[in-house]
């Protein structure tokens, strides 16, 4: 069987997943392309898949014609299939922790999603930052986003509640990245693209750092970030 109808109601439902009140009220969330597909089957949190590929099977799979396929996708050019999944459980704290607070730009969240797992930061702090199931995020994410430990919470009840943890801030007046010792269990925090961290979690940390730089005042968020948990790693 397969789906051809644009009114379809399962495909009216699916497509109501790129709005973020849907996917908070489903616990789902879409990707597009092969590569995702294969990093959600990893972890087994698969709903539905629906691809034109027929060499693609399984008692998940729907099988839709292309203009159903572009319908779902948020891509010009889809590839053959799309997920749905569930949302990341949350887990255990791991040793390294990376806060965002307050990151809107998709692209950047994404990046440091990425480095945050190639680093051992595999737990990422969320707060109120943009929806990292926003379809721009897990695509920058390339399936990161599937190894990791996600939580949504405030940063000042995050370092309230988890004494045990060294909290290192970014600020432009911190100590050289040079000079930081790291620590066994440690939390990053990293800010706003604009405004960078909020003056009364900076007051909270155990200590900030700055990245020295020539010509330019400061780094791109991204970039900053995983210039900092690549040092923070050892």
């Amino acid at each position: 069987m397969i789906i051809t109808s644009v009114n379809n109601q399962l495909i009216k439902d699916t497509t109501k997943l790129h709005l973020k009140k849907y996917r908070d009220s489903t616990g789902l969330f879409l990707v597009e392309g092969y590569h995702l597909y294969e990093e959600a089957e990893k972890v087994g949190n698969i709903k539905a898949v629906f691809t034109t590929d027929e060499g693609i099977t399984g008692d998940k799979v729907i099988y839709v014609t292309d203009i159903i396929l572009e319908k779902l996708a948020q891509t010009k050019k889809p590839q053959k299939i799309l997920t749905v999944c569930e949302k990341i459980k949350a887990n255990d704290l791991s040793d390294k922790v990376l806060i965002c607070e307050k990151i809107q730009d998709p692209g950047n969240l994404g990046t440091l999603m990425r480095s945050a797992l190639a680093f051992g930061f595999n737990t990422i702090v969320l707060d109120n930052t943009v929806d990292i199931y926003n379809d721009k995020v897990l695509r920058s994410t390339q399936g990161a986003i599937f190894k990791l430990n996600i939580l949504e919470m405030n940063t000042i009840d995050f370092i309230d509640n988890n004494s045990e943890y060294k909290v290192y801030g970014t600020s432009l007046n911190g100590a050289p990245l040079k000079d930081i010792k790291t620590s066994e269990k440690l939390a990053l925090i990293l800010g706003n693209e604009g405004s960078g961290i909020s003056k009364g979690i900076l007051n909270k940390t155990d200590e900030n750092i700055t990245i020295n730089t020539t010509e330019v005042e400061s780094l791109n968020v991204g970039v900053a970030g995983s210039i900092i948990m690549h040092y923070l790693m050892s």
